[in-house]
Order: structure tokens, then C-alpha cells, then sequence
């Protein structure tokens, strides 16, 4: 009886893509799985046909054979020179099917190693002032984190000893048991998947290789940090099993709110309340800075709310820079308030001499008002 297609099998077309066989095969496998079809030999002959399909087409050469023999190339050594049926028996291609399957095996199966590995990284979030943003500083900080123990040198061992080879898993990290024709493979349970196993544990870490200590570190703010700004201390996360190399801690800044200024970048903005006849008349005015100095800023007459007035080099340092970004005045005119009788008098007096060249965008505002009115009477 002919063999059907293996591409038929997964439904799919001859150039499919690797991750569409795949994926097809995934959904075969577990529709025929005989886990979900107990006693079902109809079920469990389909999913060994699936499985030998994709056993097939996922690997470059055997699918290239395919293409070019058809079946023949697996046959009692075809012309494709691919003899011996599915290379290392059904069991062991099985095998690897299901680790594909299931996410067992990674692509690896030399078991899980048990040389050092790298410690984790950590995290310290830091709040600081924005005049710590301009100026820089050194900041001291406290961290809880896992330091390799001294007593044992991060071995885990008591002094005059060392870990041992795992003899359950042959220090691979895990064991395999089969199952009909399934390969489950899992953690050692005897090691724990270190693949070493300590029979005398120190004293002091409890053979742990490492224990919980509060380190102490002096962090760097350079001048113009931003909020976000991520600083790297390399070596100084959490210590690394069985004297592997320490993770990295990584400083994330925070700035907090300024009542008075307002940060873009490098720009540096200021919303300044002049009065109002300081904005008819102009003239000079004192105006603060982040560096704690004051700046004369020289204010236009007639001056109005909104009117910006930039100074150059006056804002933030630029980071890695020996340059400063710029501030920017934004003056809001400030209306009177508390007259005293005489004060209003005048006020009043002022306003009967004003005409519309005093205040020409209060004049035109309403003279179109007046003409929309007039139009809508009409």
C-alpha cells in the first residue's frame, strides 16, 4: 500500500515555511495525541504518521531527499543515500519529536550545566533635586543583596571539601525515564538540577555559596541627568553561583517636581508674574536661575502676558557635555489688587486719558464685535 504524502499528512503546502510546518504539526500532534484519545488505535497511528511527517520535513537534508525521491530516499538505503529508515530508530527521533513538541529539550540535551552561572542583576530607584540634576553629586546608597561567603569561597562546602558529581544524573542536571515510547525528561530531584551535590554544607552559608548582605555603594550623578536616566554598576548585582561572576546593579533616576522650574532637555522654563507697570513702563528685573544665582532680564514696554524672553547658557548642562542648554522667561502681567481709594482715582483717571492707541487689541476686539452685532440686527 502506498505511503501518503507527508505534506499531505500536515496539510500544508511543498514550500511551506519552517515555522508554518511547525506550527501545523503542533496542532496535528496534539489533536492525535493518545494522552486525549485513550484506547483510540486509530488516533495513535495517525500521530506516529504525523510524527514521522515532520520528523522528516524539518530537517534540511532528509527534506531535501524527500522532495527529490519521494518515500524511496528512506527505503532499504533509496537513492537518497539517506538509509536506515528515521536515522537513529523510531524511539530516539520520537524522542526528540516530543522534547520539540513540549519544549523539553531547548535545542540542547547535554543536560543543564553545572558550572557557575552569573549572579541576577538588581534595580535601586533614586529620587533626586533638580539642583542636583545641574550640579551633579555623589550619592551614597544602601542595597540588600546576596554576597558569595567567605567562608566557604562561594562553594557551599565546608572548608577541606567540595561539591561532588551527582551520581543520580551523571551531573548533567536531569534525568530521563522512558515510557512506552515516550522520553520524559526532568530535574534531578537529588540535585536540584545543579548536577553537584554537597555532602558536608558550610556552616556560615548553609552551603548556599553565598548569603543576604546589606552592601554599601557611593553612585555618580554626573551633571545634566535626565528623569529615566539609567546608570550601570557593572559587578555589583547579586553574587554568581559556585563563584560564577556577579549580575550588574542599574541606578534608575527620578527627579522630583520644582515649584518654580519646569525642565524640557537641556531648556529651562519659568513662568515670571511681572506688574503692571512694570509690563507698560518695561525695564530691568531680577529673575532666580537653577544654579541658585539670579539673572537681569530686561522686559520690553508693553509688555504682554506670554511675551518670552530667552537666556542663553542659562539652563541645564548638557550630559557628557561641557555645554548648557538655555532658559526661557515666560512673563505673566500681573493685574492689581488692594487699592487703596487714591490708587483707584488715579486708575481711573488713567483710563479716562487712554485712548485706542493705548490698548489697540482691546479697541479692535470690539470694534468687530460691534460690527457682528450690526450684521445680525440687520
Amino acid at each position: 500500500m502506498a505511503k501518503t504524502c507527508f505534506y499531505e499528512i500536515l496539510e500544508v503546502e511543498r514550500s511551506v515555511s519552517a515555522g508554518d510546518l511547525k506550527k501545523s504539526y503542533r496542532k496535528k500532534a496534539m489533536q492525535h495525541h493518545p494522552d486525549r484519545n485513550l484506547d483510540d488505535a486509530e488516533s495513535e497511528a495517525k500521530f506516529k504518521e504525523v510524527s514521522e511527517a515532520y520528523e522528516i520535513l524539518k530537517d534540511e537534508q532528509k527534506r531535501a531527499a524527500y522532495d527529490q525521491y519521494g518515500h524511496a530516499a528512506f527505503e532499504n538505503g533509496g537513492p537518497g543515500g539517506m538509509g536506515g529508515g528515521m536515522g537513529g530508530g523510531f524511539d530516539s527521533s520520537f524522542s526528540d519529536i516530543f522534547e520539540d513538541l513540549f519544549g523539553m529539550g531547548g535545542g540542547s540535551r547535554g543536560g543543564r550545566s553545572s558550572g557557575p552561572s552569573r549572579g541576577a542583576d538588581l534595580r535601586y530607584n533614586l529620587t533626586i533635586t533638580l539642583e542636583d540634576a545641574f550640579t551633579g553629586k555623589q550619592e551614597k546608597i544602601t542595597i540588600p543583596t546576596t554576597v558569595s561567603c567567605d567562608d566557604c569561597d562561594g562553594s557551599g562546602a565546608e572548608a577541606g571539601s567540595k561539591p561532588e558529581t551527582c551520581n543520580s544524573c551523571g551531573g548533567i542536571g536531569k534525568v530521563r525515564t522512558q515510557q512506552g515510547f515516550f522520553t520524559v525528561e526532568r530535574t534531578c530531584p537529588r540535585c536540584q538540577g545543579q548536577g553537584m551535590v554537597i555532602s558536608n554544607p558550610c556552616g556560615e552559608c548553609h552551603g548556599a555559596g553565598s548569603k543576604q548582605k546589606n552592601k554599601s555603594l557611593s553612585v555618580k550623578i554626573p551633571p545634566g541627568v535626565e528623569d529615566g536616566t539609567r546608570i550601570r554598576l557593572q559587578g555589583e548585582g547579586e553574587s554568581g553561583a559556585r563563584n560564577g561572576p556577579s549580575g550588574d546593579l542599574y541606578i534608575f533616576i527620578s527627579i522630583e517636581y520644582h515649584p518654580i522650574f519646569q525642565r524640557d532637555g537641556a531648556t529651562i522654563f519659568c513662568n515670571v508674574p511681572i506688574a503692571l507697570t512694570a509690563a507698560a513702563l518695561g525695564g530691568d528685573i531680577n529673575v532666580p536661575t537653577v544654579n541658585g544665582k539670579k539673572a537681569k532680564v530686561k522686559i520690553n514696554a508693553g509688555n504682554q502676558t506670554g511675551k518670552q524672553y530667552r537666556l542663553r547658557g542659562k539652563g541645564m548642562p548638557i550630559l557628557h557635555s561641557q555645554q548648557f542648554g538655555d532658559m526661557v522667561i515666560q512673563t505673566t502681567v500681573e493685574t492689581p489688587v488692594n487699592m487703596t481709594k487714591k490708587q483707584k482715582e488715579l486708575l481711573r483717571a488713567f483710563a479716562d486719558e487712554c485712548g485706542d492707541n493705548v490698548s489697540p487689541e482691546s479697541s479692535g476686539f470690539f470694534d468687530k464685535v460691534k460690527e457682528l452685532w450690526d450684521d445680525l440686527t440687520d
